[in-house]
């Protein structure tokens, strides 16, 4: 693959001869005689040279491939990826068992996130909730409190990734990371969803016309800028070893970070219609989050892929649409077939059963009493 690029390179870019050369070495006709007889070259070249590291490296390949992506001219968009194709799901290449491992974990997940975090009888959610409450009287703080030590652990951790993998292994960390994680994420959300009517009324526009038919499409369009390595479910599960993967197609052509551009449409939709300071404070906190995801998740895929995240973020934005309206991103013509996928499927489905649970989510959450 790299030697057949280099030989495009070659072909497409060398210069063509002036025409003072072409008469000082005019060309002479060929015949077979001549070829037998041609000299062999003063200078042969060492196969031992051809068996170098040099040709044979990935990193060579990564080189190749991004010098001739960024030289390429052409506005057919036939750019050699040096990232993966996101959201594709091969179903003929599925393990069953690695499913039915992946259902037996999330089960197992289930049980002892309630057991030991969710039911106040046996669990520490509570107590972890009223422990943060008595800081502060107002709810605003205290969500800004949940928001702030979710955003510590989940980045720190995944900071830390590479030397915690090292040290534990990758499956092992990625337990790690969801241990912990994970009863955060779920104390946030529920504590959200109890005192979001708490806070001091700033608007109400929630019998205005059209706000509810502009929250809930914005509401699901949030949910289609999920990053991509959410599908690799059972990577997320450890069923498979986690890998650090650099996408470059489907979303990821709209914009670099989709999950900070998801967040970001999520909380506007929702602060627009709940309107009061609690819905501010977290969306605040929430989009500030993100905001340092972009930062920190650029440092880390840099750090891991090199020259190829280079190639990629040339070709991208953070903000959406910024590298297709400036020419840097050319979407090939059937750009919509990478939409068409059973994880965007499955998303549309499960953000319109999200939105009619509303008030089984509620319910369950006011149970609790956090």
């Amino acid at each position: 693959m790299a030697t057949c690029l280099v030989v495009a390179n070659f072909l497409l870019y060398s210069p063509r001869p002036t025409k003072s050369s072409a008469q000082k070495h005019p060309l002479q006709p060929i015949s077979s005689r001549s070829m037998l007889q041609s000299p062999k070259p003063k200078n042969p070249i060492n196969p031992a040279f051809l068996e170098a590291p040099f040709f044979h490296s990935d990193s060579c390949r990564i080189r190749i491939v991004a010098r001739s992506s960024l030289r390429e001219t052409d506005a057919s968009s036939d750019e050699p990826l040096v990232g993966e194709d996101s959201a594709a799901f091969d179903l003929g290449t599925q393990n069953i068992v690695s499913w039915v491992y992946f259902t037996v974990i999330l089960g197992v997940v289930l049980y002892v996130l309630d057991v030991a975090w969710i039911d106040n009888s046996t669990g520490f959610g509570k107590a972890f909730i009223d422990a943060v409450s008595t800081i502060s009287d107002s709810h605003e703080i205290v969500m800004l409190i949940l928001i702030l030590i979710f955003a510590t652990v989940h980045s720190g951790l995944a900071s830390f990734r590479d030397m915690g993998e090292k040290l534990l292994g990758k499956r092992a960390y990625r337990v790690l990371f969801a241990g912990v994680s994970l009863p955060l994420v779920v104390s946030t959300v529920v504590y959200f969803i109890n005192h979001r009517y708490d806070g001091v009324q700033l608007w109400q526009l929630q019998n205005a016309l059209g706000v509810h038919q502009f929250v809930w499409l914005s509401n699901f369009i949030s949910f289609f800028f999920l990053y991509p390595s959410t599908f690799n479910l059972l990577e997320v599960a450890a069923v498979d070893k986690p890998k650090m993967h650099l996408w470059e197609t489907g979303i990821m052509r709209i914009t670099r970070h989709p999950q900070m551009v998801g967040q970001v449409i999520w909380c506007l939709a929702h602060t627009i219609w709940i309107g009061n300071s609690v819905a501010v404070a977290a969306s605040i906190g929430l989009i500030g989050h993100h905001l340092f995801g972009v930062w920190n998740g650029d440092k880390r895929l840099a750090m891991q892929h090199g020259e190829a995240f280079e190639v990629v973020k040339k070709r991208t934005s953070i903000i959406p649409f910024a590298a297709i309206l400036d020419g840097r991103q050319k979407l090939p013509k059937d750009y919509y077939k990478e939409f068409i996928r059973l994880p965007y499927l499955t998303i549309t489905a499960l953000t319109l059963g999200v939105y009619f649970l509303h008030p089984v989510m509620q319910s369950a959450s006011f149970r609790l009493h956090w």
